[in-house]
């Protein structure tokens, strides 16, 4: 069997199959919110189904803080690893990409092919580190604002995505209203609360405080490993919840030979051994300049603004929504998803709350779960 054939195979069973980035650049100068600059403008994305003549079933979703473009298909035949929401996209499932042209692009400021911190700044010719300019979920917005000029799309069908997805969604039927048909937000906010930010600060002092840091300077391929897994290690437990981690873990303790002289400090439970896992295997995907970058970003999110109240920014809203929060989410509770809904039924809008009740914790949108795929898949067909 060829690789057409194997590849129409695995889109009759639901998959998109192989799929490729591709790389949007604008040669303008990009304008942030805070008023700093960058010469030019690349969004790596990738993009399942096809446009319709009417340019009208355009799906895009937003990835969260340490997601990127690639949601869905594989790269090769010979790949195993499927794109961070595979399960949710394709022919057939509940984005249906024999239904919609689905977009997904790593957001400004990413480090999996756009523009970010560990890009070059094609003024100085080197990384910007430290001197990319302060960003915000706005400038996210913008910047795929203008991928979609370059293609044509005039109006989504949809704009979806869940946690720092959650927040693009919503600042999209803020900021571009018209733009909208509709929007998803899952497992979001409408700004930090202090505990949040608190987390997502230590964090920050663990990447600062790594000697390899080099106040950002780090030369390539020598980052900050160790500050920036003690980093993830931290965020991933607020992503999970303690009955879930209960049910995973427990106190099950590994068979290991301590290291001298660490003999009652190495790795002795499961859990140990898998958070240090996940901060080791970050390192090797994500940059420690991104992460500071783009956490900041999310801490400065406030849809309340001056006023303390959410009526000013959600009054922009003209497109019907669907809120979804999660019982076990103790990052971004089920009330704080709930406040964003009660304030837009009273603006008189079309909204709509659902709040599913799973053990995953803040990571429920990204796991199977039946009922929420029913959800998303009947509110896009509405």
């Amino acid at each position: 069997m060829n690789d057409s054939e194997q590849a129409e195979q695995i889109a009759t069973v639901g998959e998109v199959g192989i799929v490729e980035s591709q790389d949007f650049v604008s040669s303008k100068p990009f304008v942030f919110e805070s008023g700093g600059t960058i010469p030019e403008l690349t969004l790596r994305y990738e993009t399942y189904g096809h446009l319709n003549t009417r340019k009208d079933n355009a799906v895009l979703i937003c990835h969260a803080l340490t997601g990127n473009h690639h949601a869905a298909g594989v790269y090769g035949m010979e790949e195993r690893k499927q794109g961070w929401w595979n399960f949710m996209v394709g022919p057939g499932k509940p984005i249906d990409t024999s239904k919609y042209f689905v977009i997904c692009s790593n957001v400004l400021g990413g480090c999996s092919g756009s523009t970010g911190p560990e890009s070059i700044n094609p003024i100085t010719g080197k990384r910007y580190n430290l001197d990319f300019p302060k960003l915000t979920v706005g400038d996210m917005v913008e910047a795929q604002a203008l991928l979609l000029d370059q293609m044509g799309i005039d109006r989504l069908h949809c704009v979806i995505g869940g946690s720092m997805g959650g927040m693009q969604t919503l600042q999209w039927a803020i900021a571009h209203p018209d733009r909208v048909g509709s929007y998803i937000a899952l497992a979001c906010c409408a700004r930090h609360q202090a505990q949040t930010i608190a987390f997502n600060d230590t964090g920050r002092q663990a990447i600062i405080s790594d000697p390899s840091w080099l106040q950002g300077h780090y030369p390539d391929g020598k980052q900050p490993a160790q500050g920036l897994s003690v980093a993830r290690m931290m965020a991933h437990i607020t992503y999970l919840s303690e009955t879930g981690m209960e049910a995973k873990f427990g106190r099950k303790r590994r068979d290991t030979v301590a290291r001298e002289p660490f003999e009652n400090y190495d790795v002795e439970f499961e859990v140990e051994s898998y958070l240090r896992h996940q901060g080791q295997a970050f390192v090797s995907r994500f940059d420690a300049n991104t992460y500071l970058c783009l956490t900041k970003a999310l801490d400065r999110f406030d849809l309340y603004g001056t006023l303390g109240t959410l009526d000013e920014a959600l009054h922009h809203v003209n497109s019907p929504g669907l809120v979804v929060g999660f019982t076990s989410d103790w990052l971004y509770p089920p009330q704080g998803n709930r406040d964003i809904v009660e304030a837009l039924l009273r603006l008189g809008k079309d909204a709509s709350y659902v709040e599913l009740e799973m053990d995953a914790g803040h990571d429920s949108f990204l796991l199977c779960s039946p009922r929420l795929e029913a959800l998303i898949r009947s509110y896009l067909e509405r």
